[in-house]
This record gives structure tokens, C-alpha cells and sequence, in this order.
């Protein structure tokens, strides 16, 4: 048996590269649309690449829409805690919860679709917003030996610092690409994020 190079337990997660994300989406992240060509040219250095779709129900309990009289970007209380809602984005089979057109990974490996319980968001790939219900993604990168996680997409503040963080917890290498992602910046988020992130010994690159 041949030993596996040290770059093949490098995995490349590619978060939420989506047409709601992007300009013109239900739930723009700014300089989104720029992200498909970096992460395309990047990708070419990874063996291993996943990709992360957000994939929500009509009625996600998470949209603005779903609780009469609140607005987006407000927050609320639900039974797993604090909820900012959203205007309705990434809705299963809608153009706009596909892959942004420009993003060619043609060598991504897995999928892994979140937020489809409607009673429940999810940011990260790993586990719902619970913080327990896992979604998989951890067992299926320790079986195939990938434990050095290298993150990039949307958004930097919510979807990949979740991810990252979840990642750190659960004793991955973890490094964010800051080049390759793009924050939505709510009150500070951004800047909350990437300290959570370092403290948590995120790489950011």
C-alpha cells in the first residue's frame, strides 16, 4: 500500500455559493458574485472538495414570512434560542437556492443540504442550529481520513464561521480563506465572527 500524501487529507468546503446569496438574490450578500471565479481557480488545488446547500421549506420557521407582524433581520426567541429572520431565501427548487451558474466544481465529492427541517435553521455544515443534530458531514470527512478543513463562500459571519467553529469543536484543522469569502455584517457580526473564530484556533488565511 502506498501512504496518501499529506495534501490528500485537505478537503476544500465551498459554503452556500448560492443565487439568493449573490446580488440580485433574495438575501445578498455584498461582492458575492465575486466569489465563483476565486473559488474555481482555488479549487484546483484540492483532490477533495464539498459543497454546502442551503435548502429550506416554503414556511422555514426562520423566515420573516412565516411569523405575522415581524420584519426581516429582526430577532426572536424560539426553542433553540435566539433566531434573526430572514426574508425567504434558498427555497427548495427555486432558482434561487441553486449553485451560482459561474461556480464550475465539477470534482465536489458531496452535497450536504441544510436547513430543510422547518422547524429549525442551520448555518452550519455540521450540525443544525441546535448545536446537536448533526447532518452527517463529520463522519463522512473522518471516514475518508480528510481532517484539514479549508473553508470558503457565504456568508463569513453566519454560515462559515458557524461551520468553522463547529469544525474546531469537533477537532478538525480548520483555515478560512478570507479572500475567498464574503460577510453580510449585521451590527458588527463580522468582526465578532472572525474574533470567535481566532480564539477557537480558526486559521485565517
Amino acid at each position: 500500500m502506498h501512504s496518501a500524501s499529506p495534501r490528500e487529507n485537505r478537503v476544500l468546503l465551498v459554503v452556500d455559493v448560492q443565487n439568493d446569496f449573490c446580488p440580485e438574490g433574495a438575501l445578498a450578500v455584498p461582492g458575492g458574485h465575486e466569489l465563483p471565479a476565486i473559488i474555481n481557480k482555488l479549487s484546483r488545488r484540492f483532490a477533495h472538495v464539498v459543497l454546502t446547500q442551503d435548502w429550506h421549506p416554503e414556511d422555514h420557521l426562520s423566515f420573516a414570512s412565516s411569523h405575522p407582524g415581524e420584519k426581516p433581520f429582526s430577532a426572536i426567541e424560539l426553542p433553540y434560542g435566539p433566531q434573526i429572520l430572514w426574508p425567504d431565501h434558498c427555497v427548495q427548487d427555486t432558482r434561487g437556492a441553486e449553485f451560482h451558474p459561474d461556480l464550475r466544481l465539477e470534482h465536489c465529492e458531496l452535497i450536504i443540504r441544510k436547513g430543510y427541517l422547518r422547524e429549525i435553521d442551520s448555518y452550519s455544515a455540521f450540525f443544525e442550529n441546535d448545536r446537536t443534530t448533526p447532518t452527517g458531514l463529520a463522519g463522512y470527512l473522518r471516514e475518508r481520513g480528510l481532517n484539514r478543513l479549508f473553508l470558503v463562500g457565504l456568508a463569513t459571519d453566519f454560515c462559515v464561521a458557524y461551520s468553522a467553529l463547529d469544525a474546531r469543536r469537533l477537532g478538525f484543522e480548520v483555515t478560512v480563506i478570507e479572500s475567498a469569502c464574503r460577510g453580510i455584517d449585521l451590527e458588527g457580526s463580522l468582526e465578532a465572527a472572525w474574533k470567535q473564530m481566532e480564539e477557537a484556533g480558526v486559521v485565517r488565511a
